[in-house]
């Protein structure tokens, strides 16, 4: 196949061309430079159609990756400029140079936090912030897309939080705090996390593309089993050679905290690693519910518990 990649740059992105181009012709466009693709790697930006609409001519399928994905993207604006208004413009592009299939990558971020029951892909959405608000009205726009038929065809991934090699963000913030003696455990740790092994997720992704997907099919993207923050912790602190420490921070001290420092920020405009948002996600539930892919006949070539040890390997050596 010829499969354009938009975004492909980060972390997913990198990992996905790497599986796919031993048996495809990729190209990755991306306002940022490939660190491994380069060669395969083309300038442009999904809020200026000029800059890659050409490019899609003779493709086969374009895969969306392209996000405004931070906690602490500023103005907020932006994440509506690139998540949906980017997904308008690639699907115009798309119309142009009549490329009918997309793998978009959406987010749980949709579903909100601490759902009474872990979400489906039939749940209501609740986002409860602009990632997740954007990243719900881009799918509608690609739901509407899809809608004028003519062979459209679209596959929404929405993956839970992503780990792996060479990531850098919230879960190796973590994993370097730990590392470092900086950490300090916030709330009760019982709250449970649904988490995404990279691999796995680009292995999904080249699956679907060649069994083939049809009109739009939604998976929630979940590698199971899910850990409590206590049990995630303790599997980290014993690849480190300790155990895990006793103190705990109160959830209402640690979301104080965590304001104090959203005032800092605003203050002296740095973004700081720690803010009110992020002990909220740290603190809550994302159990999802993998039951669709678990039946789609997709099977994960690395085990969650392997994954980890895997990253916590490569990132800091064996303890």
């Amino acid at each position: 196949m010829n499969i354009c990649i938009i975004g492909g740059s980060g972390f997913v992105g990198t990992r996905l061309i790497s599986l796919l181009q031993d048996t495809n012709t990729v190209i990755n466009l991306d306002k940022a430079p490939s660190a491994l693709h380069g060669a395969s790697t083309q300038t442009s930006d999904v809020r200026e159609p000029e800059s890659f609409t050409s490019l899609l001519a003779g493709q086969d399928a374009v895969i969306l990756l392209a996000a405004e994905h931070r906690d602490d993207v500023s103005p907020a604006s932006l994440y509506y400029d690139v998540n949906v208004e980017g997904m308008r413009n690639v699907l115009q592009a798309m119309d142009t140079q009549e490329v009918k299939n997309i793998v978009f990558t959406s987010s749980v971020a949709i579903y909100g936090m601490n759902q009474p029951a872990p979400p489906t892909e039939d749940s209501v959405e609740a986002p409860f912030n602009h990632y997740g608000k954007s990243k719900w009205q881009a799918e509608q726009v690609l739901q509407e897309w899809i809608a004028k038929g003519e062979g459209r065809n679209a596959l929404v991934i929405r993956p839970t939080v992503i780990f792996g090699e060479e990531n850098r963000g919230n879960v190796f913030n973590l994993l370097k705090q730990i590392y470092s003696g900086k950490f300090l455990m916030i709330g009760n740790g019982c709250n449970r996390k649904s988490m995404a092994y990279v691999g796995n997720i680009a292995a999904f992704m080249k699956y679907k593309l060649e069994v083939g997907f049809s009109g739009i099919e939604i998976f929630n993207y979940v590698d199971k089993p899910d850990f409590d923050m206590n049990t995630l912790v303790s599997e980290i602190y014993r690849h480190k050679g300790q155990s895990a420490p006793k103190l705990r921070i109160p959830y209402p001290v640690g979301i104080l905290g965590g304001y104090c420092f959203d005032l800092l920020a605003k203050v002296t405009g740095k973004k700081l690693p720690i803010s009110s948002i992020r002990v909220k996600k740290f603190c809550s539930s994302t159990e999802i519910n993998a039951d669709k892919i678990n039946t789609s006949g997709f099977v994960r070539p690395v085990d969650f518990k392997d994954g980890l040890q895997q990253t916590l390997t490569s990132e800091f050596g064996d303890q």
